[in-house]
């Protein structure tokens, strides 16, 4: 998982901990979530949008020839 191992993840751990504090700590992995949500959200529907496009876009040029 990104070369980091169990004393690296525990060290960013404590450090955050120590930063924000306990009560802190709930919240932001909350929101950090909810923007993750977002994010994935957004990309699917753009892509969504343009496989739309692209299959309309290919529905006109590509019509049988008579």
């Amino acid at each position: 998982m990104f070369g980091l191992g169990a004393q690296e993840l525990m060290l960013i751990l404590l450090i955050a901990l120590v930063l924000f504090g306990g009560s802190k700590i709930p919240d932001l992995g909350r929101s950090l979530g909810q923007a993750i949500r977002e994010f994935k959200k957004g990309v699917e529907s753009s892509e969504a949008a343009s496989e739309t496009k692209d299959a309309s876009s290919d529905h006109k040029d590509g019509g049988p020839s008579r």
